[in-house]
């Protein structure tokens, strides 16, 4: 971490950027580490690969974010968050192969290390544990935004401090943050109790695919590309779908299918002991024990039968 200090402190322009369609883990921890670092260097950027997603528009530090455009003045750093691995970054892997210093902090257990300087805890519950872990040896400030960005990091990640992955650290590290002055209701009544109508029918259709396989212990959910175009809903808006076949009482691996184009991105979650890491590891995927994620080209049908074979051998093991 010292070595990423120094690197970060003697650059004169740094990029930050969240892995590709970015959740609230890789945008908060993003958003707060380049709130913290413009207070001693104006030219910092959070570039991403989609527009915000619009449930997180309401974060501080707007005016810091851009789509990634066709070219941009090539910084002195690039700093990747939250991202297990380069082809994380979609387009810009470009730019982060191109600049003088690259740094990558994650909490990923199945992180490549790609970057120059490289800084993964796997036992972090997010990215934004280790963002301000990063911020406080920096003496920097922790203000309302920054500390408002760091939360929404955590929840999200945690699923409100629910998840394996919360640790007594994590709370000790939301206690400060709420010193700090955020407001927990307003925060959670976004990111937990804000929904569209267009979510709600995608639910509802999503809630219809259901299959319960293997005597109840494997769960699939697939939301389709005509689901998305019937209902209208926009692709950040799949997020936390899985749980809806994690929840259901004797699910041992839950599993979320959305169907592209010539692919399928598949979602995994574990109730039990298996390590759905692996299996998404398989696929050239990653993540943690309990969550992970892959894509897959192909159909829908055969990607299917893919992962319920893997699913089933983890079962037998």
């Amino acid at each position: 971490m010292d070595e990423i200090i120094d690197v970060l402190r003697k650059s004169k322009s740094i990029v930050v950027l969240p892995h590709i369609q970015a959740d609230g883990d890789a945008l908060g921890s993003g958003l707060a580490l380049a709130l913290a670092l413009s207070r001693i260097n104006s030219n910092v950027m959070v570039y991403l690969e989609e527009d915000m997603p619009q449930m997180y528009s309401f974060l501080p530090g707007q005016e810091m974010v851009a789509v990634f455009p066709d070219s941009i003045e090539v910084p002195d750093t690039v700093v990747a968050i939250d991202t297990g691995d380069i082809e994380r970054l979609g387009n810009r892997a470009s730019l982060f192969k191109s600049v003088k210093f690259t740094i990558n902090i994650d909490h990923h257990p199945t992180n490549t290390h790609f970057a120059d300087f490289n800084y993964v805890c796997s036992n972090s519950s997010a990215a934004g544990e280790i963002i301000y872990q990063l911020i406080n040896m920096m003496g920097l400030v922790l203000d309302a935004d920054i500390s408002t960005c760091l939360y929404v990091a955590i929840i999200t990640d945690t699923g409100g401090f629910r998840f394996a992955n919360t640790t007594y650290i994590t709370h000790l590290v939301a206690s400060d943050l709420l010193n700090n002055g955020i407001n927990v209701t307003e925060i959670s009544a976004k990111v937990f109790d804000s929904i569209s109508i267009e979510k709600v029918k995608l639910i509802g259709a999503a809630i219809s695919s259901l299959e319960l396989l293997e005597d109840g212990r494997i769960a699939f959910i697939t939301v389709t590309e005509k689901m998305m175009q019937e209902t209208g809903a926009r692709d950040e808006e799949c997020e936390g779908i899985v749980n809806l076949g994690r929840n259901i009482h004797g699910v041992e691996i839950a599993v979320l299918f959305r169907e592209k184009k010539e692919e399928v991105k598949v979602s995994l979650r574990s109730n039990s002991d298996i390590d759905v890491s692996i299996i998404a590891g398989s696929f050239a995927g990653g993540g943690h024990k309990k969550a992970a994620g892959c894509t897959i080209k192909g159909n829908l049908h055969d990607v299917k039968e893919k992962i319920l074979v893997s699913i089933v051998d983890a079962l037998k093991s």
